[in-house]
């Protein structure tokens, strides 16, 4: 293989992890120093801050006046399990998973709520599942709308019927500000804070429409909740929730942060100027890997290839032909050997998933800076392939 020259350019922000993700360019901690601290955040001050959170994501994401936004404990987990655990159980349900969150909501259906009803749609890692096998219209269904570990999105909300009568349940944790959400196809929306727009951990949003808010005032599940999972209190919606009375205490520092990448979405144009840049983003990394004998997107349909968690395999045939092992080593090595130069942090690809590369093009991650990492990425692996030869 042709020696390749070490780059003399590094990324100006090497964190390319998949979440939390990049800050928000030009953030230091002055952004801060607004917040609430040391301020109940039941206090006015605490309760301003986190409503003006929420009327932000509203604006943002142009969600509709008659949907419900709140903040739940334990990030987009905390906020999908909350969900799980009210509503779910009222009718059967469609479970669609082609990666390991929407395999982790496969596990707590079927095996903890132990529901009878309920019916798997799987997909290998690398592609969809077949939605024409949904039944959107008379079932509840649970989906994560872009695969965070594996890089598969769905394209598009065609399938989800207008006149359905059950439930649609979208993780979007990973799609959020990033992909055009068709909120009139879905009944609840959840993501975290710290993905696509690089805020801080811990923190989850769930959005409910109408008949999702008549699920949780009319159904009462069959097992005991937990109080952080407890939507509605006597049968009617708490309705603190969604103006910033949290259910347990968040942090003020992390709501300021929030607000501050929120503001800064504004500033880029909105949620129109968000999805341009992370599609801008994931382009250049996608054009690469077309030009790219040795690596190939891990998504195999075009149209469901994410533009924020971009997942690559190392498909070099010389890499290949000495076993999956061989692959292993070099996307390790290519990983470590980022990290060490400080050209990239924390690509590699998720635990469960196929040996490979997984790298954040979300909106707060320059393209310049993606540009630099290309040329990072094929020194990396021909160092590594060297090695492996001996």
């Amino acid at each position: 293989m042709t020696d390749i020259a070490k780059p003399t350019t590094r990324p100006a922000n090497p964190a390319f992890s998949s979440g939390p993700t990049a800050k928000r360019p030009g953030w230091n901690l002055d952004a801060l120093k607004d917040a609430a601290l040391g301020r109940s955040h039941r206090a006015k001050i605490g309760k301003a801050k986190l409503k003006q959170a929420i009327d932000l994501t509203r604006e943002i994401l142009n969600v509709p006046e008659d949907y419900r936004i709140g903040i739940l404990p334990g990030s987009d987990t905390g906020a999908v399990e909350a969900i799980l655990w009210s509503a779910l159980g009222a009718r059967g349900v469609d479970l669609l998973a082609w990666e390991s969150f929407g395999e982790g909501w496969v596990t707590d259906v079927v095996k903890q709520l132990k529901l009878d009803d309920a019916r798997v749609i799987s997909a290998p890692y690398g592609e969809l599942p077949d939605l024409a096998q949904v039944d959107a219209k008379t079932r509840d269904v649970v989906l994560t709308w872009n695969g965070t570990t594996s890089g598969v999105k769905v394209p598009n909300a065609d399938w989800v019927p207008d006149d359905r009568e059950g439930l649609i349940i979208n993780d979007a944790t990973s799609a959020a500000f990033a992909q055009p959400l068709d909120w009139k196809k879905f009944d609840v929306v959840t993501f975290s804070w710290q993905k696509v727009l690089g805020g801080e951990g811990a923190h989850g949003v769930v959005i409910l429409s109408p008949r999702a808010v008549e699920r949780l005032e009319t159904y009462k599940p069959a097992w005991p909740l937990p109080k952080i999972f407890r939507l509605t209190k006597g049968g009617k919606l708490i309705e603190g929730i969604f103006v910033g009375e949290t259910i347990n205490t968040p942090s003020m520092l992390a709501t300021e942060d929030y607000i501050d990448a929120l503001e800064w979405a504004k500033s880029v144009g909105g949620l129109d100027g968000l999805i341009a840049r992370a599609d801008a983003n994931a382009k250049t990394l996608y054009d690469w890997a077309e030009r790219t004998p040795w690596v190939a997107p891990l998504a195999k349909d075009p149209a469901t290839r994410s533009n924020t968690s971009v997942t690559f395999s190392i498909v070099d045939p010389e890499v290949v032909a000495k076993g999956p092992e061989a692959v292993a080593a070099v996307a390790k090595g290519i990983v470590s050997t980022l990290d060490k130069e400080g050209a990239a942090y924390d690509i590699g690809a998720y635990r469960d998933a196929p040996a490979g590369l997984r790298i954040w093009a979300g909106a707060t991650v320059e393209r310049s800076d993606l540009e630099a990492l290309t040329a990072w990425l094929d020194w990396a692996f021909a160092t590594e392939k060297a090695k492996l030869a001996g």
